[in-house]
């Protein structure tokens, strides 16, 4: 199934989503990757909050390349989720209800999505000149010495996405494909 989502994202309407369903997302999505995953994981070991509110938001696996004149954003492109794998319970339990990104995940991040009620999106790797017409704006919002790692805010228009992981725990990669009849 196609359709238009517009963020945030509820837990209330990813239960509604179906691994391999499309979504045109539009709305606020913040990148963070590896070393900002790991900034929030000790400050919040040190008992301090995170430098962003996850409450429903999706979290966008990418480190864009800095913006060509006359372009808001940079090539980009979703980066191999499975990085982040370690840090997706920390991020549910944070609030964030989406995570987007390339690529299998571990076993376990299918069991955490139906745990939390959050879902997985695949994003289509190769694509980034496509993907950054899509962002219509961007904001350093954390961490600005990580440079293309720093957690920006993103306005999508119509970012296309494909559930990877569903909130029942279904995962796309997992289902049986069918065979082609003549």
């Amino acid at each position: 199934m196609e359709m238009e989502i517009t963020l945030p994202l509820t837990k209330e309407k990813a239960k509604t989503l179906k691994a391999g369903d499309i979504l045109y997302l539009t709305g606020y999505v913040y990148t963070c990757r590896d070393a900002a995953h790991k900034l929030i994981e000790e400050a919040l070991a040190k008992g301090e909050k995170s430098p962003i509110d996850w409450q429903d938001q999706t979290v966008y696996y990418a480190g864009p390349c800095p913006a060509r004149p006359g372009m808001v954003f940079g090539s980009n492109g979703p980066t191999t989720a499975s990085r982040m794998d370690p840090f997706v319970e920390m991020m549910f339990q944070q609030g964030m209800v989406a995570m987007l990104g390339k690529g299998d995940r571990a076993d376990y991040v299918a069991d955490l999505c139906k745990k939390y009620g959050g879902v997985s999106l695949l994003g289509v790797g190769g694509a980034s000149a496509v993907n950054a017409a899509r962002v219509k704006s961007v904001e350093i919002v954390a961490y600005p010495e990580l440079g293309t790692e720093s957690i920006k805010k993103l306005h999508f228009d119509r970012y296309r996405v494909i559930v990877g992981t569903d909130t029942e725990g279904n995962v796309l990669q997992k289902q049986e494909v069918p065979k082609y009849r003549r």
